[in-house]
């Protein structure tokens, strides 16, 4: 775990602001395209069960909202704590299996 963690106390890191802002970014993306997805093709459409009972429970904007917040809200502490391979992990994660599906499925 060493390599993943370094000190509050330590300089800026530009991977780890890069990291960061990538990952803000896909989560952003990725809301847009969920909201187009869903409202297009209903609820049923999404993988995620997390989002789909968020959805299900505070409508689509809120759902998404809320869950977009939450996962922004983990990957900037994330980034605070500076755990930014990790970061940069998670926003290639999502891009491989959130934005690549969605955008394939949306431009057909």
């Amino acid at each position: 775990m060493e390599r993943l963690y370094k000190p509050w106390d330590t300089a800026d890191c530009l991977f780890g602001n890069a990291a960061v802002l990538a990952f803000l970014c896909v989560q952003c993306l990725d809301g847009v395209l969920t909201y187009l997805g869903v409202r297009n093709w209903g609820v049923g459409i999404e993988g995620n069960p997390l989002i789909s009972s968020a959805v299900a429970h505070a409508g689509l904007v809120g759902g998404l909202t809320s869950a977009k917040l939450v996962a922004s809200g983990f990957g900037i502490l994330l980034h605070l704590r500076r755990i930014h391979q990790l970061v940069a992990l998670l926003a290639l994660f999502y891009l491989a299996v959130a934005i690549v599906p969605w955008a394939l499925l949306l431009t057909r």
